[in-house]
C-alpha cells in the first residue's frame, strides 16, 4: 500500500529541506544546541502553532504522544527543558529567512507579467506583561512591534520585521525594500518626505494646482467629495518636490478622509478602493492574533518571543500555500481549523473538508438466523 503522508507532513514539504540546511548553516544555527536541530526546532513551533498549543509543557506532552509520526517527519520527541534552552538560544535569523523564503514561494503561479502590484504596509504591538523585563514601553504597549509589507492579492506577508514597541512606523518603513512599479499604501502614520520622495523614482500646508471633475460614478459608488492635483506649500515642497493627488471621500461614518497620493493617472474612485483594500492587512493582524499563539508564548526572553512571532509567521504561510496548491475554495479559518483537527490524519490535503472512509468489514454476527438456499 502507498504511503501517504499526514497531513502536517504535507504542510512541511513546502518547507525547502536543502535550502533550510544552508541557512541553519549560514546563521550557525545548530551550534549552540546539541541533538535538538534547528529542524526539530522549527517542527515543534510550527506545530505548537497549527495545534494552538500554548505552554512548553502542552507542546511536549502533545507532540510526544505522537511519536509513531515522528519519523516521518524528520523529527524526534521533544523535552521542555531542551526547546526553552533552544527558544533562548538559536539565531531568531534562521526563522527571518525561512519566512521569506516561504513568502516568494507564496507568490508562486500567482505573479503574473503585467499584474498591477500593490503593497500594503501597516505594524501591530505585540503587547508584553512587566515579566518581561527587557521589553520597552513606548507610553501605551510595552513590548514589539511587527512591521508587515502585505500582498492582498496573494494573500501573504511580503516581508516582516520585528522591532521594539517604541520603533516609529515610518522609521521602520523607511528600511522596507521598495519594488519598482508597485503601488504603496498606508496610513499617515508614515508620514516622511524623503521617503515618499523614494518611492515615486497628514498634516501638511498644500497649494492646489488644479481641481479635478469628480465622475458620477465615482461620487455615488466612492463617496468622492472632491479630487485635485496639489504640490507642498512653501518651503516644504523643497522636501517633496512633486505634484499629488488629494482626494477627499466621505465615510460610511459620515467623517471625511483625505487620501493623498503621487498617482496622477488612476481616477478616483480606483485610488479610494486602493486605500480601502489597507483594511486587508488590518484583518491578517486580526487573524494571526484570534487563531495563532502570539498572545501567549512559550519563553520570557526576546529571542524566545521572536521565534514564536516567526513560527506564527511561517504557519500561516504554510496554510496558504497548501490552500493554493490543494486549489481549495474554503474559507482560510475553516481551513486552519480542518488542518488543527486533522494534523496527524494519513489523508491528501486535497481531501480535508471530506468525510472520513468507511470501511464495509464483514463480520460474522452470531445472534442472526442463517437461511441456506438450495
Amino acid at each position: 500500500m502507498r504511503y501517504e503522508n499526514t497531513v502536517f507532513g504535507s504542510l512541511l514539504k513546502a518547507v525547502p529541506r536543502r535550502r533550510f540546511a544552508t541557512i541553519v548553516a549560514r546563521h550557525g544555527g545548530d551550534k549552540y544546541v546539541k541533538g535538538f536541530s534547528s529542524w526539530d526546532h522549527l517542527v515543534s513551533l510550527v506545530f505548537g502553532q497549527l495545534g494552538g498549543l500554548s505552554s512548553l509543557r502542552e507542546v511536549e506532552t502533545v507532540w510526544n504522544a505522537q511519536a509513531v509520526h515522528h519519523y516521518h517527519l524528520g523529527s524526534g520527541p521533544i523535552r521542555r527543558s531542551t526547546l526553552s534552552d533552544a527558544n533562548r538560544r538559536r539565531p531568531s535569523a534562521v526563522f527571518a529567512e525561512v519566512f521569506a523564503e516561504l513568502s516568494a514561494m507564496a507568490a508562486g503561479a500567482l505573479a503574473r507579467e503585467g499584474q498591477q502590484v500593490l503593497r500594503l504596509i501597516d505594524a501591530t504591538p505585540i503587547p508584553l506583561s512587566r515579566l518581561h523585563k527587557w521589553a520597552e514601553w513606548n507610553g501605551r504597549t510595552r513590548g514589539l512591534k511587527t512591521h508587515v509589507i502585505y500582498d492582498p492579492e496573494a494573500d501573504r506577508p511580503v516581508h516582516l520585521e520585528i522591532t521594539a514597541a517604541t520603533v516609529n512606523d515610518v522609521v521602520a518603513g523607511r528600511r522596507q525594500p521598495i519594488e519598482p512599479g508597485a503601488t504603496y499604501v498606508v496610513d499617515k502614520a508614515y508620514a516622511d518626505y524623503a521617503w515618499w520622495q523614494r518611492l515615486h523614482e497628514s498634516n501638511v500646508r498644500l497649494r492646489v494646482l488644479t481641481e479635478l471633475p469628480v465622475g458620477g460614478d465615482d461620487r455615488q459608488t466612492a463617496a468622492i467629495e472632491s479630487d485635485s492635483v496639489v504640490e507642498l506649500a512653501s518651503q516644504q515642497r523643497l522636501r517633496l518636490p512633486i505634484s499629488l493627488r488629494r482626494i477627499v471621500l466621505r465615510r460610511e461614518d459620515d467623517r471625511l478622509l483625505t487620501i493623498l497620493s503621487n498617482d496622477l493617472d488612476r481616477s478616483a474612485g480606483a485610488i479610494a478602493a486602493l486605500y480601502r483594500k489597507r483594511w486587508q492587512i488590518e484583518l491578517l493582524f486580526r487573524w494571526l492574533k484570534q487563531h495563532l499563539k502570539i498572545r501567549t508564548f512559550l519563553g520570557r526572553s526576546e529571542n524566545a518571543i521572536r521565534l514564536q512571532i516567526l513560527a506564527a509567521m511561517i504557519a500561516y504561510l504554510l496554510l496558504r500555500i497548501a490552500a493554493r496548491d490543494s486549489r481549495s475554495n474554503l474559507l482560510a479559518l475553516r481551513f486552519a481549523d480542518l488542518v488543527r483537527t486533522r494534523l496527524f490524519e494519513h489523508r491528501s490535503v486535497t481531501d480535508l473538508a471530506k468525510p472520513p472512509s468507511t470501511l464495509h468489514t464483514a463480520f460474522d454476527v452470531q445472534n442472526q438466523l442463517t437461511f441456506a438456499y438450495p
